[in-house]
Parts: structure tokens; C-alpha cells; sequence
């Protein structure tokens, strides 16, 4: 008898902690992180690409976050316009956008404007990580991707923006 009512408390238990970890995932604010290579975090692990850290950072804060990596390596602005509704779904708290250097490299049309405008139409407020944010952070050997400290600097850049944005 007292082994079942063991049981029966440790599943008693489980459950409530389940509940819990539901409800506070089902709380937290979803942020995508919207971008090419140095959103994707190419060169780097995936939990020291910027979206990653960025997480961490607000996490420490007390913010009940979840950022989206939804960054591909090489992508265009245009890629990200067709991609964006199912990428950014509803409910999604914000989003932040780098665009990326490949529109001009790939002689692709530069479809930004088309993306905050779609994703301002909805309610979803954009936070814009221009090209010359990475300027005077760490880079990788190849001159264009950041390191883990370059990520890390620049998640602590955007950190603010994004607690404001989403209000925590």
C-alpha cells in the first residue's frame, strides 16, 4: 500500500511538473530571429549563434523567451519574404531582422521594406540588425562571420531592443 501510494504521489508530482513546464513554455514570448549566415551562425556552434546567446541573455534577466533561429546561410532578403509566413507564425512577439550582405552579392532585389511592412501589417514588431552593427565585433578568419565573443557582444547589443519590443 505505502509503495502505490508512492507511486501515485512521485506521478502526482511529475504531473504538476509537467503542468508547469507547459504553462511556462506556453507563456513565453517568441522572438524569430530572421536572417542569413550571421543570423544562422555560420562557422560557429548553433548555441553560440547569436539567437542562442540572445536567449540566454534575456533568460538571465527573468524574461520567459524563446528565440527562433530562423537563419540560412546565404540567403537573400527574398528567400526570407518567401519563407516569412511560415516562419514567423501568429502569435509571434517580434521578430529581428538582418538582412545580410548576399541581395547584392546574388545581384538580388533588396525586399527589406516588403518584409517590415508584411510583418508590421500583422501586429509584429521588427528590431533591425543593419550591416554595420558587425563592425568593430570579432570575426572569424574569413572577415564577414562573427565569433562565439562577436555573437555574444552582439546578442548583448540587441538585448535591450528586444526586452522593449516585447515588453519584459
Amino acid at each position: 500500500m505505502r509503495l502505490q501510494a508512492f507511486r501515485l504521489g512521485t506521478i502526482g508530482a511529475l504531473a504538476i511538473l509537467i503542468v508547469t513546464f507547459v504553462s511556462a513554455s506556453a507563456d513565453a514570448a517568441t522572438i524569430v530571429a530572421l536572417g542569413a549566415s550571421n543570423t544562422y551562425g555560420k562557422g560557429v556552434a548553433r548555441n553560440q549563434a547569436y539567437p542562442a546567446q540572445l536567449e540566454a541573455i534575456l533568460r538571465a534577466k527573468g524574461a520567459n523567451v524563446r528565440v527562433v533561429n530562423a537563419g540560412i546561410n546565404g540567403d537573400t532578403t527574398e528567400g526570407m519574404l518567401q519563407r516569412l509566413d511560415r516562419t514567423v507564425p501568429n502569435g509571434t512577439s517580434a521578430v529581428i531582422l538582418q538582412p545580410g550582405g548576399n541581395d547584392r552579392r546574388k545581384g538580388s532585389p533588396d525586399r527589406t521594406s516588403e518584409i517590415q511592412s508584411r510583418l508590421r501589417a500583422r501586429g509584429i514588431p521588427v528590431i533591425m540588425i543593419a550591416n554595420g552593427t558587425f563592425r568593430g565585433l570579432p570575426h572569424q578568419p574569413d572577415g564577414q562571420h562573427l565569433t562565439p565573443e562577436g555573437y555574444h557582444m552582439l546578442a548583448e547589443q540587441v538585448a535591450s531592443q528586444v526586452a522593449g519590443a516585447i515588453g519584459r
